[in-house]
């Protein structure tokens, strides 16, 4: 089975990732839960996997690392991959994308997420666990943004997994490993490309989570993502990555630049056979604010239970609004994996149009002064007069035809 194949069979199961390791079966993620299909890969099948997923150009960096990230189109749907050598030889780990570009409806996220982005400036956090819906919150707020104001949009992300398409904004995307060598180099870049929105794939090191921090702080809207079970972890975590003699400024100057954190995880309702994401949202308000800068984690949880009004929401709050919610958007089933992939049409060109609508002009002027006679063979030297019920593919013919004998004449 080639990797096209595999791809096309996940999407047709509605997987979410597929795994392959020499000597076990491939197996896809199917709402949360792996299930193995056929027999098991071998090493020699998963390296020429390995090898035509990461390709000829990147494959010696793949050697030398051990690893490779990418993103890349695949039987139609677009992958973030990541080849990795193990214990037992090549190995892929391969998360299937949605088809379209995601924004909050497309994602069935709460329409209240649109008010986070109006903000000039701040620091908007998207956390939760692995495979929960990150990026694509990311990728739909920033389509939200997109729609709807003309900014300069800057992403920074490890690999590109959505290609975003400029509506109102100007958008640049560029790709650690390919277009900059970290994500430290780029964030100082960005910062210096008069940039309004930055899009951080990951924050992962204490030095780029600092220049976040200063990019926030100067007038700047920052989006990034961390890993986290709930909000108060998240904050947490950032605060906690830097040494402990720093970490009360750090507390100080996240407390003065954060505008919400959101937290989300997915939860599979086998009655809509939808995974839907659920969220915790947080908004920094003045006492948030005053909790952070003490380092008060523990006492997050009490303004989003009473802060309603101002746009928080609760697991629980969250809940009793996805169980009272009716209509739900389904994305189309995937095309199989037989069907090939239709071509783009390409554009019409203005000049048959307008031949076209002078030909209309013409036979309804000949309709008018012309009355319709009967065919017969042309006197020699003369032009056939057509009826104008004829089509304009029999017009051109005939003038051909007496240009012809006229010539031969």
């Amino acid at each position: 089975m080639t990797l096209h194949e595999m791809v096309a069979l996940a999407a047709q199961h509605k997987a979410s990732d597929i795994h392959i390791e020499p000597g076990l079966r491939l197996t896809f993620r199917v709402v949360g839960e792996l299930r193995p299909a056929g027999d098991a890969i071998s090493a020699a099948q998963a390296g020429e996997l390995a090898r035509e997923a990461v390709g000829d150009d990147s494959w010696d960096d793949y050697q030398a690392r051990g690893s490779f990230d990418l993103a890349r189109t695949i039987a139609g749907v677009r992958c973030r991959i990541n080849a990795l050598r193990s214990m037992r030889g090549h190995g892929l780990a391969i998360r299937l994308l949605p088809a379209l570009q995601p924004d909050l409806e497309t994602l069935n996220l709460h329409p209240d997420l649109r008010q986070l982005v109006q903000r000039e400036h701040g620091l908007i956090l998207i956390s939760g666990p692995t495979g929960c819906g990150k990026s694509s919150t990311l990728a739909a707020l920033l389509n939200e943004i997109n729609q709807r104001q003309a900014r300069h949009i800057v992403t920074i992300e490890q690999p590109i997994e959505y290609s975003l398409r400029p509506a109102l904004s100007f958008i640049r995307q560029r790709e650690v490993g390919r277009d900059t060598p970290s994500f430290e180099q780029a964030l100082l870049d960005a910062l210096r490309e008069d940039p309004d929105v930055i899009m951080l794939g990951e924050l992962r090191e204490p030095s780029c989570m600092r220049l976040a921090l200063n990019a926030a702080e100067t007038g700047h809207l920052v989006l990034a993502t961390v890993h986290s079970a709930n909000v108060n972890e998240a904050l947490q975590r950032l605060v906690l990555a830097f040494p402990a003699e720093i970490q009360a400024s750090i507390a100080a100057q996240l407390a003065d630049s954060l505008a919400a954190v959101i937290c989300q995880r997915l939860r599979y309702r086998p009655e809509l056979d939808l995974r839907i994401p659920e969220c915790e949202i947080l908004i920094a308000t003045s006492s948030v604010r005053n909790n952070i800068r003490q380092s008060e984690w523990f006492k997050l949880g009490r303004p989003m239970e009473t802060g309603a009004s101002e746009g928080m929401w609760t697991w629980d709050r969250y809940r009793t609004w996805v169980e009272a919610r009716r209509d739900w958007y389904r994305a189309p089933p995937p095309a199989s994996a037989g069907e090939p992939e239709a071509e783009p049409v390409p554009p019409r060109s203005a000049e048959p149009r307008r031949v076209a609508r002078v030909a209309q002009r013409a036979k309804a002027a000949l309709a008018k002064s012309v009355p319709a006679i009967a065919p017969s063979a042309p006197a020699e030297g003369v032009l056939e007069i057509i009826p104008p019920e004829a089509e304009l593919a029999d017009i051109l013919s005939e003038l051909e035809n007496s240009t012809a004998r006229r010539r031969k004449k």
